[in-house]
């Protein structure tokens, strides 16, 4: 069998309708439109609704998409880890020393070199600096997301999303 043997099954596509031809069968005089009015003519426009605002009137005409589940990490990179001169560090350490913002979700990155032990505590780690901080001798943790293992809550209010 070939792409130009395809064809639909016997019955899987019917014949337009073709209406207002005569009498001499269904779908003459007036067509199915009924007796005069409105609906009888061809004077309503596609997509009138009756004089209520029509859809394509109705949403919004700004383009673009804000995901509202979006989630943010406050980067930490690991010259920054390095001179901060812990041993351990976690969300809360680097929040006193000004480093990051208070509950914010934390992510180390692989900038720079990091050149002694160091037990880190984020929220997540991309794997070049999981492996640099595992290579000096330091151990990763990740901590869990404040919301579990469900998608973050809605940002924003019913304006954000346009």
């Amino acid at each position: 069998m070939k792409l130009h043997d395809l064809k639909p099954a016997e019955g899987a596509n019917r014949g337009r309708k073709r209406v207002g031809r005569g009498i001499g069968g269904k779908g003459g005089k007036t067509a199915g439109r009924g007796t005069k009015g409105q609906g009888a003519r061809d004077t309503i426009p596609a997509g009138f609704e009756g004089g209520q605002l029509p859809l394509h009137m109705r949403v919004p005409k700004l383009k673009g998409f804000n995901n509202p589940f979006r989630v943010e990490y406050q980067a930490l990179n690991l010259d920054t880890l390095d001179a901060v001169g812990l041993d351990e560090v976690d969300p809360g350490v680097l929040h006193e020393r000004g480093l990051v913002h208070k509950g914010a979700l934390v992510k180390v990155l692989a900038r720079g070199q990091i050149s002694r032990p160091v037990r880190v505590k984020a929220h997540a780690f991309s794997k070049a600096a999981e492996s640099a901080i595992i290579a000096a001798g330091g151990s990763v943790e990740v901590l869990p997301l404040p919301w579990g293992d469900r998608r973050p809550p809605a940002q924003g209010n019913q304006f954000a999303n346009r």
